[in-house]
């Protein structure tokens, strides 16, 4: 028997190949829903109904419910990597919403252990799960976004999912890139990444870009302005209405589509 004389971090640092009573992904797919259901709200799911135009199916668990149980689970030391990777193929193929946000948030407690089969397994979810903004933002924040950081993956690693069938994984490939775009001498890559996207035809996607373009005007404005510009007659308004948020009134007028021209993408005539 291990002497335990650490806190509940360290110890679990410490001891994480050594897990005691290691669940398996069943019992830990088993648990989440057993805990779902037994603290479900009605008046919650109605709540947050509103956010989700794509629809919304959850059980209605609050905040701080959730995020304990997401903290126990993740200091009882009985579950290893592997098992939530196995886990969260069940649990992001569900359609309640609290299950693949479990997914998603026990497999960020293990990032120390990420590399590039992490990323494969992420990729794997759109298939199968990835279907609100809540979700598909988490993952490129919390998920691939730091591994860009530690060099795990690269910009080159979402040319792929620029045209990939699922929305959401469109979504995400300009949004991981907010928090290692800010750390990155120049923009220009990013927005030659993001320039074969701006014909993209749904709504998800032009909030993803709009965010990304407004995160990089703040960084450097003269570029994306340029952007802008090269793309105001043609790329959706939603774009532009995100991306030039914090400019001041008479800066955005620039951006208005040129009267008389049509949007390529819908053929009307508008601003």
């Amino acid at each position: 028997m291990h002497k335990i004389s650490c806190n509940v971090v360290s110890c679990r640092k410490e001891y994480a190949e050594i897990p005691i009573n290691q669940m398996n992904a069943q019992e830990l797919i088993r648990e989440i829903r057993l805990f779902c259901q037994s603290h479900a709200d009605p008046a919650i799911v109605k709540k947050y109904s509103r956010y989700f135009k794509e629809g919304y199916r959850g059980y209605g668990i609050p905040t701080e419910t959730f995020t304990n149980k997401l903290k126990e689970l993740l200091d009882s030391n009985t579950l290893a990597y592997d098992t939530v990777v196995e886990a969260s193929r069940g649990l992001i193929a569900s359609e309640p919403f609290e299950e693949g946000s479990f997914a998603i948030l026990l497999l960020k407690g293990f990032r120390k252990q990420f590399s590039r089969e992490t990323f494969i397994t992420i990729e794997e979810w759109f298939p199968i799960g990835i279907t609100n903004w809540a979700h598909a933002d988490t993952v490129a924040g919390e998920l691939l976004g730091p591994m860009i950081l530690k060099g795990i993956i690269s910009l080159n690693d979402f040319s792929s999912w620029r045209d990939s069938p699922y929305p959401f994984q469109r979504r995400v490939a300009p949004v991981a890139q907010i928090k290692p775009m800010k750390r990155h001498p120049v923009i220009r890559p990013y927005l030659d990444f993001i320039d074969p996207m701006m014909m993209d035809p749904e709504r998800v996607v032009h909030q993803g870009l709009g965010w990304f373009l407004r995160e990089m005007w703040k960084k450097d404005p003269a570029p994306v302005e340029e952007f802008l510009l090269k793309w105001k007659n043609d790329a959706a308004r939603l774009i532009f209405q995100y991306a030039t948020e914090k400019m001041a009134k008479e800066e955005r007028l620039k951006y208005r589509r040129t009267g008389g021209q049509a949007d390529r993408r819908t053929g009307k005539i508008g601003n």
